[in-house]
C-alpha cells in the first residue's frame, strides 16, 4: 500500500503514515485495509482504532483521504511494465500485496468490517444441504432431481398459451407461416438455436438478421432482412444494424420463411432465450420449442438474462459491450449450449450451481451495505463522500454515485470534485471493458522470461579441465544458485547460472566480471534478446525504487548462523531498523543472503561500504544496493515456483515475432502510460496532509494477485 501526506517543510505537525511490515510480512487483508482506512477518515470515533500493522502519526491533521482504484491493472502488470509507471513507482514509499476476492474488490476494502467466513459453508461447497428448502426450487418443482431426455423440456401447449407462444387460432397469428414439423419427436430429435436481431419500424420491431444453429454450434443460417416499412431506429446498440448494412439487401420475410421450412427437419426442436419473440418477429409457428429463460426458472417467474447464463454456467462472454449489437449467431450457440448442459447435469445439479451463485451475489450485497454502512458513519460525522467510477460503481447502488464515460472526464471531475469531499474513491479503468484472457496469459508469460532473463547470467571462457565444484562455489558467493549448466557447444566451456533473486545476478555482474576465475579471466553478462535491452535502465530503476530506499541486500551468510549470531554481527550498523531473512520454501532454512534496511540512504550506503570493506579484507561477506522491494521478493518467489516447477531459463533462439510485443500489449503499454499519468495530475492537485492509497485489483478478481499501494502526501 502506499501513503503520502503533502505539507510543507516546516516545523508545524503533519499526519505522517509509518508501516512496520519488512520482508515476509507484506501481505495484508481486505480486512487491515478497511480497518486502516475506517481510522484514518474517522480517527477513534465510531469504534475507529489504530491500525495494528501500521501507524497513522498526528491523525487529527490529516485533512482528507483519497482511494484510487486502477480497474484491471494487477501487480504483474505493474512489474512487466515498470517503467511506464513513473510516477506511481516513484511517489509512493509503502506496498503491498492483497489476496484475491469473489466480492465487489472497492466494497469489500471498504466495507469489509465482518469476515465473510461466518456465512454459511455451504454457499462456498455450491451444495444444498438436504434440509435446505431444495423442494421448493422451482427448477426441482417441475423437473423433479433426476436427468430427463430432451422431450421432458419442451413446452406444453399450456405453457406455449401461457407464455405467449404463436399458436394456429391465436389471436394475431392469423397471418403466420406454419414450419410444418409435425412429426413426434424423441430423446434424439435433432435441436436448433435460433436467435433474431429486430429494428423499430412503423409497424413496430421488425426482424432484420436471424440465425440459425445445429446442435453441434454449426451457423446453417444467418441472413439479414429488408423490412416491410420504414425504419425508424436501428437500434444498432443491440441489433448491430446499420443503414449502411442493410441498403444492399433485397431478401424479404416471405424468402427467409421458405428457407426455415426447408432447413429444418420434421421433427426439429428449436431451441432459444425468449423465443417467443423471435417466432413472433418470424411470424412463424413451430410445435416444438424449449425456452432457456424458462429451463433456468427463477422464483416468482423471474428470468436471468442469457448474458449471465452464458458467463456462469458455461464460462464464455457473450454481447460484450466493446462489440458493436449483438451476435444472433453467438446467442443461438449460447442457448444450445446451454440446454446441453441442462441435460447433461440434471436438475439437481443444475439447482446446486444457481444456488452457489445466489449465494455469491447475496454476498456482495452483504459487502455493499457495509459499504453503505461505511459511508453513513462519514455521512453523520459530517464528512462529505465521493465516489467516482464507470459502471461497477456506478450500478452497485452505493449512495452518491457518479457515472463517467471515459478515465479523461472521471479526472477532471475528480480534480474539482475531490477538494470538496473528506473521503474519495475514484476508479479509473483501462477502457478494454474486459482484458482478453489470451493477453493476460501472453503478459504473464512475457515476465517470467524477463525475470528468468533477469536471474541469469553466462560466464566464461573456462579451461576444458575446470573444477565444477569450486565454480558454483564461487558464484554461490553472490546469492543462491537455482541452476547451474556447463555450455559446450562454444570453442571453450561456458557455464550459465540461473539466480533465484535479481541481486545475487547483478552482484555476479558487477564483481566475478573480468575477475580471475579457475584460472581464467572471465566475461559475466546476460542472455542478449529484446526484452533484456532495456536491462541496465530498469535495474537504475529498482535502485532507485522509494520502497527501496536505506535497504542492502548482504550475501555470503554461512549456514550455521542463527538470528542471534545475525543480529550480532550487525549490531554496530548505524541507524539499523531492520532485517530480513528469507527461508527456503521447501526445506524451512535460512538462506545465504539477507536484506538490511535503515533509517537514511546515507546509513545504507555506510554499511554497504563497511561490509564490502570486510568482504575485501577476506571476510564472505558482499552486498549492494537492493533491486527487489520486499513484496515483489516474494511475488518472484512464487513467480519463480509457480506449482512447484522453478522458471525455465527461455530459450535463447527465439522466433522474431516471440521477441516482438504483440499489437495488443503495445496498445495496454500505452494506456498504462496514461493511467500514470492521470495519477500524477490527480496527486499533485491534492492539498497538504491527504492521504492517497492506490489499488490494483488486478484483471479477474477471482484469480489474479491484488496490490496496494498507499502513500500520505506531505
Amino acid at each position: 500500500m502506499r501513503g503520502v501526506s503533502r505539507g510543507q517543510n516546516t516545523t508545524e505537525k503533519k499526519s505522517r503514515l509509518s508501516a512496520g511490515l519488512f520482508g515476509e510480512d507484506c501481505e495484508i487483508s481486505h480486512e487491515q485495509v478497511y480497518e486502516f482506512l475506517k481510522y484514518a477518515a474517522l480517527g477513534k470515533r465510531h469504534n475507529a482504532s489504530q491500525p495494528s500493522w501500521c501507524r497513522i502519526y498526528h491523525r487529527r491533521h490529516l485533512a482528507k483521504v483519497v482511494v484510487i482504484v486502477l480497474q484491471e491493472v494487477s501487480q504483474l502488470y505493474f512489474y512487466r511494465f515498470y517503467l511506464q509507471f513513473r510516477h506511481l513507482r516513484r511517489a509512493f514509499q509503502h506496498r503491498f500485496s492483497l489476496p484475491p476476492t469473489s466480492a465487489n474488490f472497492i466494497a469489500s476494502v471498504c466495507g469489509e468490517g465482518i469476515s465473510m467466513k461466518h456465512q454459511n459453508t455451504s454457499a462456498s461447497s455450491g451444495h444444498i444441504s438436504k434440509n435446505s428448502d431444495l423442494q421448493k426450487d422451482p427448477i426441482i418443482e417441475k423437473y423433479g432431481e433426476e436427468k430427463h431426455g430432451l422431450t421432458s423440456y419442451i413446452l406444453t401447449l399450456e405453457e406455449m398459451r401461457k407464455y405467449n407462444y404463436p399458436l394456429e387460432g391465436s389471436f394475431g397469428c392469423e397471418n403466420y407461416v406454419h414450419t410444418q414439423c409435425e412429426r413426434p419427436r424423441t430423446d434424439s430429435s435433432p435441436l436448433f438455436g435460433l436467435d433474431c436481431e429486430m429494428c423499430l419500424t412503423e409497424k413496430g420491431n421488425e426482424v432484420t438478421r436471424v440465425s440459425l444453429v445445429d446442435a453441434e454450434g454449426r451457423c446453417i443460417m444467418d441472413e439479414l432482412i429488408k423490412p416491410e416499412t420504414q425504419i425508424l431506429n436501428y437500434l444498432t446498440r443491440y441489433s448491430g444494424i446499420t443503414r449502411k448494412i442493410l441498403l444492399p439487401v433485397k431478401t424479404k420475410l416471405p424468402e427467409i420463411q421458405d428457407k426455415l421450412k426447408k432447413l429444418l427437419p420434421r421433427d426439429a426442436v428449436l431451441v432459444g432465450h425468449s423465443l417467443n419473440a423471435d417466432l413472433h418477429a418470424l411470424q412463424m409457428i413451430h410445435p416444438s420449442v424449449i425456452d432457456t429463460s424458462l429451463l433456468f426458472a427463477r422464483h416468482k417467474g423471474r428470468r436471468f438474462k442469457l448474458k449471465f447464463l452464458a458467463k456462469a454456467v458455461l464460462g464464455k462472454e457473450i454481447q460484450c459491450e466493446n462489440k458493436v449489437g449483438h451476435d444472433p449467431t453467438e446467442d443461438a450457440e449460447a442457448a444450445i449450449e446451454l440446454l446441453q448442459y441442462f441435460i447433461d447435469q440434471g436438475p439437481r445439479k443444475v439447482c446446486n450451481f444457481l444456488f452457489f451463485f445466489k449465494q455469491i451475489l447475496s454476498q456482495r450485497f452483504l459487502v455493499q451495505s457495509k459499504l453503505s454502512y461505511f459511508l453513513d458513519h462519514l455521512n453523520a460525522a459530517g464528512q462529505k463522500t465521493l465516489l467516482l467510477s464507470r459502471k461497477e460503481l456506478a450500478s452497485s447502488g452505493l449512495g452518491q454515485n457518479s457515472l463517467s464515460t471515459s478515465n479523461k472526464q472521471i479526472l477532471k471531475r475528480a480534480i474539482q470534485e475531490v477538494p470538496l469531499s473528506s473521503f474519495s474513491v475514484i476508479q479509473f479503468a483501462l477502457r478494454s471493458e474486459h482484458v482478453a484472457p489470451n493477453l493476460v496469459a501472453e503478459v504473464c508469460e512475457k515476465m517470467r522470461i524477463q525475470l528468468a532473463d533477469m536471474l541469469t547470467v553466462y560466464a566464461g571462457p573456462f579451461d576444458k579441465d575446470f573444477c565444477l565444484k569450486s565454480l558454483r562455489r564461487e558464484f554461490k558467493k553472490c546469492g543462491p544458485i537455482q541452476s547451474l549448466t556447463v555450455l559446450t557447444e562454444t570453442h571453450q566451456p561456458h557455464i550459465c547460472i540461473q539466480y533465484e533473486v535479481l541481486e545475487a545476478a547483478q552482484l555476479a555482474m558487477e564483481s566475478l566480471n573480468g575477475a580471475d576465475v579457475a584460472g581464467s579471466c572471465i566475461k559475466v553478462q546476460r542472455p542478449v534478446t529484446v526484452m533484456m535491452l532495456d536491462c541496465d535502465m530498469l535495474i537504475k530503476e529498482l535502485e532507485m525504487d522509494i520502497e527501496n530506499e536505506g535497504v542492502i541486500y548482504v550475501a555470503g551468510l554461512k549456514k550455521t548462523l542463527t538470528e542471534i549470531d545475525l543480529q550480532e554481527k550487525f549490531s554496530h550498523l548505524k541507524d539499523l531498523q531492520a532485517l530480513f531473512w528469507p527461508r527456503d520454501l521447501k526445506r524451512g532454512k535460512h538462506r545465504n543472503y539477507c536484506f538490511l534496511k535503515f533509517q537514511t540512504s546515507e546509513s545504507a550506503l555506510e554499511a554497504l561500504q563497511d561490509i564490502n570493506r570486510q568482504g575485501a579484507e577476506g571476510s564472505q561477506l558482499q552486498s549492494r544496493k537492493a533491486l527487489t522491494t520486499s513484496h515483489l521478493h516474494r511475488w518472484i518467489c512464487h513467480m519463480a515456483h509457480n506449482n512447484g516447477k522453478p522458471i525455465q531459463l527461455a530459450h535463447r533462439i527465439l522466433h522474431v515475432k516471440k521477441e516482438q510485443l504483440s499489437t495488443s500489449e503495445q496498445d495496454l503499454r500505452k494506456k498504462l502510460k496514461k493511467l500514470d499519468h492521470s495519477i500524477k495530475k490527480l496527486y499533485r492537485s491534492l492539498e497538504n496532509n491527504t492521504l492517497c492509497v492506490v489499488l490494483l485489483p488486478g484483471v479477474n478478481s477471482l484469480n489474479c494477485s491484488k496490490e496496494d499501494l498507499g502513500q500520505s502526501r506531505h
